[in-house]
């Protein structure tokens, strides 16, 4: 076989980036309509982006999708974590039912998420749409991915690792802090990610336990463009695409520099 690249593939390959993205360059041109409603290009304008930032609505709202998506991410990964750990560790009867249990909150559709988490709240606590009530209700659906995730990780671990530390004299503390830890550390920084992704975008469960002074930038879109979309979330979109390609690029940069750091700290040893 030959080794260049099948021209076919790559014409494939070329044709689903362009499907993939092509929705979101054409949001973020027309970002700078001048057109109020943005579905006729009318001309070339930036005087969306400054009104964006005078937009008290959403503003607000993108504040309280941060709290939020930090307070889900905090108990999602701890709670995940130790979670997935434990499910990789532990050996009893019906480990493998537990474990499919824990896929149930993913392969459940939103809605019927949404509404249980509902009646949970209003039933049992009173409790009729906050800030809180929508950080429990995105830490209770993203544990399982954040869980999937470190378990995969912890169950790849060698055990001998964690033995080695405790039959030198560390306590069990000390072995999970300097040992198992910095092992499990790549899997919970991509759980937590994966966390705060899942939460920032999240609209159905977070409709269903909504209330007055805690909605979400999701659910205020959601609002706006029901009434046809305006420039100003286009805007507001396009910022938030922005961010998270400067945040991939980052991560990207940094994955590269650490390889290329390993593979000169290993060619001096291999030598």
């Amino acid at each position: 076989m030959s080794g260049k690249p099948s021209r076919w593939l790559t014409a494939f390959a070329v044709a689903t980036y362009v499907i993939l993205f092509a929705p979101i360059v054409v949001l973020i041109f027309f970002s700078f309509n001048s057109s109020r409603r943005g579905l006729e290009w009318t001309g070339f304008t930036l005087d969306w982006y400054p009104k964006l930032l005078k937009n008290t609505e959403i503003l607000h709202s993108l504040q309280v999708t941060l709290e939020v998506a930090v307070i889900a991410v905090i108990g999602a990964t701890i709670l995940g974590s130790l979670l997935g750990l434990g499910l990789a560790r532990l050996r009893f009867r019906g480990a493998g039912a537990v474990q499919t249990l824990l896929l149930l909150p993913i392969m459940t559709p939103e809605i019927i998420m949404g509404i249980s988490l509902l009646v949970f709240f209003s039933q049992l606590f009173g409790l009729n749409g906050s800030i809180g009530q929508i950080a429990i209700a995105h830490i209770m659906f993203c544990i399982s991915y954040v869980a999937i995730t470190v378990r995969a990780r912890a169950v790849s671990l060698d055990p001998r690792l964690e033995e080695a530390a405790r039959d030198l004299g560390a306590s069990a503390v000390s072995t999970f802090r300097h040992v198992t830890l910095p092992l499990l550390a790549p899997a919970v920084a991509a759980g937590a990610m994966l966390a705060f992704a899942l939460s920032f975008d999240d609209l159905v469960t977070t409709s269903f336990n909504t209330g007055v002074g805690s909605t979400t930038l999701p659910v205020q879109m959601y609002s706006a463009i029901r009434f046809g979309v305006t420039p100003q979330i286009n805007a507001i979109s396009s910022i938030i695409v922005a961010v998270v390609s400067i945040a991939l690029l980052v991560a990207w940069r940094l994955g590269a520099f650490r390889t290329a750091a390993s593979v000169v700290v290993a060619e001096p040893e291999a030598a």
